[in-house]
């Protein structure tokens, strides 16, 4: 669906006044509008519908209080008529929705990007190296209409959960086959252009978002190595404390020593260590400073990047390989050792015969064309999002009244620092460095710098003024912090098959939010900063500790807050009692033999940390788990052929 001539006529007018002209910039125009356009028309029906309905939204307060057409107004009345829609409860999320694709769109220009002293193209990608391990994926569009598989193992997913299991069972001379929905990109796809690589990467477009008290985007990935392609590589062991208490309720084998022996091959497998110095930059050394100054201890991250050159692009798939995500890592060495990949394959329902897994259905992405894969294992590994709705679809793991329940997410959010020196923070590692301090309360800062066109999103604001502030990006850094929850939310199936996300975000969480901004501003004024841009309705301009103090204060509710969450866990969650879990501690679902779980649905409780090396440590654990039940499955197939 695209837009029509009246809703083009609306998002030019609208565009303009979002960004207009300022000292640098030139105003947004029909090319803005178009690539703006072209965004919205890759969006779910759902989305394009809404936006189509927001744009006309324009129209109705400009009549009300103009009594002419929102294009017909001067940039100071449409201007008018935008703070009006922000200023109102009913409005002002809506609106932010609606800011997205215009920002989008418009910093999509490698005119922009120079005039800000910022590069446009990432450099070109070397040559691809000839491997035997390519001529082991397929892309399931190529395959017979019906055509019928069978393996030993079939593995749904390969992000952090299922690449691991997939390399630790080949290795094993187990016969594997990996399914991804998504294709299989290198880094000469990777072109660093938000809306593009959003597209190409993303699940939906970016437009995955959990719905209560406030609208929290969740974004995906949708490719060969999942969500470990548009991460930033962060690497953190769970803390000892979570352990504990994962033991407390009878996870008795989850001790340090024992998952240790996993991360330890983990993080020899993917060279984790933290960034260099020169990768890290100055927002490192800015953070460090206000943290010194006030007592707060740092660091910098580990990360699964050897050789991070900080081209800052992480979120739009490495464009040099440093970053070890699943994609040049375990998928490649998993197809080293004997494992077949399939791309474009869409599962549809877990086949289930007398009570226990035999394979999977789907279809061919694009064609439609029906497949199945017969297995005497089926791991599903599609994420905490996915892998809950492809079990509601296949009527699976309903018996404990837990599955999709559970869901938690880190909420999270960043603030934006602006000073009087040059920063060149998109040279840098996006997220290279931490404030520790407040761990073990539950808050973890960590840095939050993004490419020049998704900055422009994350800030708040329209017109002459929002052009005034990006035209400072260069004397700007963002950085972030999450929330370790104790709310929960719930995934259902929605009709089309994406899921239906549900999440409140409880007073405790709030308030640690609301805490972490305060001591966010703080850390860069402490280190020099003349000004904090917080995404809080009604702080969004922090220019001294007076203002940090208001904030502190204020009755901030959930929705006043612009959030986002990268880590969902826990909705098949692992448990010893079949009434309260999903799947046991070998990751084999409770009420359904041969089916096992290795993602962060699995995950049994929210960590405080970044989980993407945790979920792999424990897909190692659960290899070893799978490889017993198959070498049991196929002795008992010898004895029935004998």
């Amino acid at each position: 669906m695209s837009l029509t001539p009246y809703e083009l006529e609306l998002l030019e007018a609208f565009a303009g006044a979002v960004l207009p002209a300022g000292q640098l910039l030139p105003a947004a125009g029909a090319e803005a509008t178009r690539r703006a356009a072209a965004l919205v028309a890759s969006l779910p029906a759902a989305a394009q519908t809404g936006f189509g309905l927001l744009l006309k939204a324009l129209d109705v307060q400009a009549l009300l209080s103009h009594r002419r057409r929102f294009a017909r107004l001067s940039l100071s009345q449409r201007v008018s008529v935008l703070e009006a829609l922000d200023a109102a409860e009913a409005t002002h999320l809506p609106l932010r929705a609606l800011l997205a694709p215009i920002k989008l769109g418009y910093f999509d220009d490698r005119a922009v990007f120079e005039k800000l002293g910022c590069r446009y193209v990432v450099e070109p990608p070397r040559a691809l190296e000839p491997a035997r391990w390519r001529s082991q994926q397929v892309d399931a569009s190529t395959l017979p209409d019906g055509e019928a598989l069978e393996c030993d193992v079939v593995i749904v997913g390969t992000g952090a959960g299922g690449a691991p299991l997939a390399h630790a069972l080949a290795k094993r001379g187990h016969a594997v086959l990996l399914l991804e929905e998504g294709g299989a990109f290198t880094r000469q796809d990777f072109t660093g252009r938000a809306v593009d690589m959003m597209k190409k990467l993303y699940r939906q477009s970016g437009v995955t978002v959990a719905f209560g008290n406030t609208a929290i985007p969740i974004p995906l990935g949708r490719g060969v190595g999942g969500t470990t392609l548009i991460n930033s590589g962060t690497c953190f062991r769970v803390p000892a404390a979570v352990l504990a208490q994962w033991r407390r309720a009878g996870l008795t084998d989850f001790t340090e020593a024992g998952l240790g022996q996993h991360y330890d091959a983990v993080e020899r497998f993917l060279e984790v260590a933290p960034s260099s110095k020169a990768a890290l930059g100055k927002p490192a050394e800015l953070i460090a400073k206000g943290c010194d100054a006030l007592g707060y201890s740092h660091h910098a991250l580990r990360r699964n990047a050897p050789g991070c050159d900080g081209q800052g692009l992480c979120c739009f798939g490495c464009p040099t390989d440093a970053k070890r995500s699943m994609n040049v890592s375990y998928v490649p060495a998993a197809l080293d050792a004997g494992a077949q990949l399939l791309t474009g394959f869409k599962v549809e329902r877990v086949l289930r015969e007398r009570g226990a897994a035999v394979g999977v259905t789907g279809v061919a992405t694009g064609t439609l064309k029906p497949l199945t894969v017969r297995a005497q294992v089926v791991v599903l590994a599609c994420g905490a999002l996915m892998t809950p709705v492809l079990m509601e679809q296949s009527g699976l793991g309903a018996t404990s009244g837990q599955l999709g329940r559970n869901l938690s997410i880190h909420p999270a959010s960043a603030a934006i620092g602006l000073f009087d020196e040059s920063i060149n923070s998109s040279r840098t590692v996006p997220q290279g460095y931490a404030i520790d301090a407040f761990a073990s309360e539950g808050l973890y800062f960590e840095g939050g710098t993004t490419p020049l066109d998704l900055t422009a999103v994350s800030l708040a604001g329209f017109g002459p003024s929002y052009t005034a502030l990006m035209e400072q990006f260069d004397r700007t850094f963002g950085f972030g912090f999450m929330v370790k929850d104790t709310s929960r939310g719930r995934v259902t199936a929605g009709r089309d098959g994406a899921p239906r996300i549900t999440y409140w975000l409880n007073e405790a969480d709030r308030a640690q939010l609301q805490r972490a901004f305060g001591v966010l501003a703080r850390v860069y004024f402490a280190a020099g900063a003349h000004e904090v841009r917080a995404p809080v309705r009604g702080h969004e301009r922090l220019q001294s500790l007076a203002d940090v103090e208001r904030l502190e204060r204020a009755a901030v509710p959930a929705r006043h807050m612009d959030l986002t969450a990268y880590h969902p866990l826990g909705t098949a969650r692992m448990g010893v009692d079949p009434l309260q879990s999903v799947v046991d501690g070998t990751h084999e679902a409770h009420d359904v033999t041969n089916l096992f779980i290795c993602d962060g649905a699995a995950v049994p409780s929210s960590l405080g940390v970044n989980p993407q090396l945790t979920i792999m440590a424990m897909s190692l654990r659960a290899a070893q788990f799978v490889d017993q039940r198959l070498e049991r499955l196929q002795a008992r197939r010898l004895r029935q052929v004998g």
